[in-house]
């Protein structure tokens, strides 16, 4: 049995700024851009990853959600408490340089770890934590 990750869904508030950070900043590729009830969902991917996609969905996308529970994750959104996706990179220094200078909201610079890896973390324009990860040489 093969099993392999496809997809992952991260809550944005704004799917032009986050189209802007992942494809102007990050070199992704928008994949789908769709609109079904008043929601929107924006597929992007790295082009070195054409079977993995990172779905760029609203706070609470399920329509069955309560307008409560939609505003609670609003909320947390806001906080940037809900959900972060780890990358890898060949060149942790130069990805950190290029979205600082983007202006990327950092939360650590690059660093070595003890478990191997040469990290640092941004959030994203909706507050969620990407982490970026080169294994150490």
């Amino acid at each position: 049995m093969d099993i392999r990750l496809k997809n992952c869904f991260l809550a944005v508030d704004d799917h032009d700024k986050a189209i802007a950070f992942y494809r102007d900043v990050l070199g992704m590729e928008v994949r789908n851009d769709v609109g079904f009830e008043g929601m929107r969902w924006v597929t992007v991917g790295s082009p070195s990853q054409p079977d993995v996609d990172i779905v760029l969905e609203p706070p609470g996308a399920d329509p069955d959600i309560s307008p409560a529970d939609r505003e609670a994750m609003a909320r947390l959104l806001a906080k940037g408490v809900l959900h972060g996706v780890n990358f890898t990179t060949d060149d942790c220094d130069a990805l950190f340089e290029r979205v600082r200078e983007a202006g990327g909201d950092v939360i650590q610079e690059p660093m070595d770890q003890p478990y191997g890896v040469r990290d640092c973390a941004f959030r994203d324009p909706a507050g969620n934590m990407l982490r970026f990860m080169e294994p150490n040489k």
